[in-house]
């Protein structure tokens, strides 16, 4: 299958309203499209994961970040320019999501990915991509496709193939909090 058959097919079931295991710029993630709640609904559930813990979304450039947050301060944009590594921005206004995916506060965690897979989705997609990582919930997360738990891979509606066979594990994101006045707090 091509890249391009893949991200076809992907794009696709996201439409439909399904779940996707698919590489991002850090590990392997569950996925759906942002704005659907009834999708989000089946991560949490997938992941026995409560509902009060948020999952971040990735973009895939700067205009998709200002659709998805009330306010991107200026801290935030110099941040984002200065990032050697994937970054990982938690937002206090975060809109044009799902209700489900905003943390209690309303504050919403955006990335965003520069890898060609993820950005090609957001792209493809129109719209922003939950991204949380391929375990359930308080056991480790996996670092490359292998170590993803079978029922994980069973309980998605597509598993994408670009970069399956990779054995060199990537690094997660860091995060960081942006609260009132750009006051930055560093999460990991």
């Amino acid at each position: 299958m091509t890249f391009q058959e893949d991200i076809k097919e992907a794009v696709k079931v996201l439409k439909e309203g399904g779940i996707i295991l698919y590489p991002t710029d850090t590990v392997w993630g569950i996925g759906c499209d942002a704005t659907n709640p009834e999708a989000v609904a089946k991560i949490y559930k997938l992941k026995e994961r409560e509902e009060s813990k948020s999952m971040l979304v990735l973009v895939e450039g700067e205009a998709a970040l200002e659709r998805v947050v009330e306010d991107v301060p200026e801290i935030a944009w110099q941040l984002i320019e200065a990032a050697v590594n994937p970054l990982t921005i938690i937002y206090d206004k975060g809109r044009g999501v799902a209700p489900n995916l905003l943390a209690g506060d309303g504050s919403l965690g955006v990335r965003i990915t520069k890898e060609d897979y993820s950005a090609e989705l957001c792209r493809r997609l129109r719209r922003p991509l939950v991204s949380t990582s391929a375990n359930i919930s308080g056991k480790k997360a996996p670092s490359i496709y292998s170590e993803i738990p079978p029922e994980i891979i069973a309980g998605v509606d597509y598993v994408a193939h670009f970069r399956r066979e990779e054995t060199t594990a990537p690094s997660p994101s860091n995060i960081i909090k942006i609260g009132e006045g750009g006051l930055v707090k560093v999460i990991r």
